[in-house]
C-alpha cells in the first residue's frame, strides 16, 4: 500500500511498507487482518482503552475501518504489528500516526489482551519513533488516566506529560480523563 499524504510543507511523503521492530514488523493494514482484528477490537478490554472502538463491536465496523485506513484519502496511517516471520500471531495489535499540521501527528495502538505487559507496545511505539515515516517534528499521545500500562510506555519512550484533559470513548459511553503527552523528534 502506498499512502501519499500532505506535510505542512506541501511535499508529498509515502510511509515506508514496513517498519522493523524488534521481534515483530509494523506493515500496513490489509483487508486479510479482519478477522484477528475483529477479534482482539471486540474485547470489551481493548475497545474500552480507546476512544473510537464501540463494544459491542458492529458487524462490518472493521472492514470499514480497514477500507477507510487503506483509502487513498485516508486521514491516519496505519500499521499492523505482524509477528508472523518470529513465530508469533499475524497480528499482535495495532499502531497509527493520525498526521496534523506543521509536522505534527497523533500516534495511536492497542496490543491484543494476551499479549499486555510483554513489551509489544513499547517495541512499536519505539520502531515507529526511530523511523519517523511522517517526517514529524513532533508527536502527540493521550491516554486514559486508568491506563497506566500505556502512560508508562510513552513516559518510557520520551514523551513527556503536558497534562489533563477528557474525552468521549465510545465503548464506555461517557467522558473519559486523559493524560496528554508530547514527544519532540527535532
Amino acid at each position: 500500500m502506498t499512502l501519499d499524504l500532505t506535510t505542512g510543507a506541501g511535499a508529498r511523503r509515502s510511509p515506508p511498507g514496513s517498519i522493523t521492530a524488534g521481534r515483530f514488523v509494523l506493515r500496513p493494514l490489509r483487508k486479510s487482518d479482519a478477522g484477528l482484528c475483529t477479534l482482539y477490537a471486540g474485547d470489551r478490554r481493548v475497545a474500552e482503552a480507546t476512544r473510537s472502538i464501540p463494544h459491542p463491536l458492529p458487524p462490518g465496523a472493521v472492514e470499514a475501518f480497514i477500507a477507510r485506513a487503506t483509502a487513498a484519502e485516508a486521514q491516519e496511517v496505519v500499521w499492523v504489528m505482524d509477528g508472523a516471520a518470529a513465530g508469533l500471531s499475524e497480528l499482535l495489535g495495532v499502531i497509527s500516526l493520525k498526521p496534523m499540521d506543521r509536522g505534527q501527528s497523533e500516534i495511536g495502538y492497542w496490543v491484543a489482551p494476551a499479549l499486555w505487559n510483554t513489551g509489544i507496545a513499547t517495541e512499536a511505539v519505539r520502531a515507529l519513533i526511530a523511523a519517523n515515516p511522517l517526517g514529524n517534528r513532533t508527536i502527540f499521545a493521550e491516554v486514559f488516566q486508568d491506563n497506566a500500562g500505556s502512560a508508562k510506555v510513552l513516559t518510557n519512550q520520551g514523551f513527556q506529560y503536558l497534562g489533563d484533559a477528557e474525552t468521549f470513548s465510545v465503548a464506555r459511553g461517557a467522558r473519559v480523563p486523559t493524560w496528554t503527552y508530547l514527544r519532540k523528534l527535532d
